[in-house]
């Protein structure tokens, strides 16, 4: 993911990005994953948020909270879909998570459009004018913007 794009999401939701162990793969590489699928990770990200946010107000101790909070500890693109890892959450954020990582197959990873294509080698879905761009690159060796 591009550095301005993993910013913003580090920025919104500082909780799930900001306070990974320096051990983790999420601190050593970051968001490993194309532009396309920022919107999806934004929204899993406010959903994850919104559901510990509200469900940490019934809960007594600062402990119980902190075991709650969802924490990334690595996100990437693996076999042409999302895969993100963490630690805390709940049932509820595991399902948020698989589905995420179900729809991803079906964007985009490059530009966020509907994926029509699978690459083959390393597997990726990508849209058809990606796929274009993609071969264009590979086969004459130059890229259209």
């Amino acid at each position: 993911m591009s550095p301005e794009k993993e910013k913003a999401l580090k920025d919104k939701y500082p909780k799930i990005f900001g306070t990974s162990d320096l051990s983790e793969p999420y601190t050593t590489y970051g968001i490993e994953c194309g532009d396309g699928w920022y919107d999806l990770l934004d929204v899993l990200c406010r959903n994850i948020q919104g559901h510990i946010d509200f469900k940490s107000r019934d809960l007594k101790t600062d402990e119980a909270k902190e075991a709650l909070q969802l924490i990334a500890t690595q996100v990437k693109e693996k076999f042409g879909t999302l895969r993100f890892y963490r630690s805390g959450g709940d049932d509820y954020t595991d399902g948020l998570i698989h589905m995420a990582e179900a729809m991803s197959g079906k964007i985009c990873e490059t530009c966020g459009d509907k994926a029509t294509y699978q690459t083959k080698g390393w597997i990726r879905n990508i849209c058809s004018a990606c796929h274009i761009k993609s071969k264009l690159k590979e086969d004459h060796g130059f890229e259209l913007k």
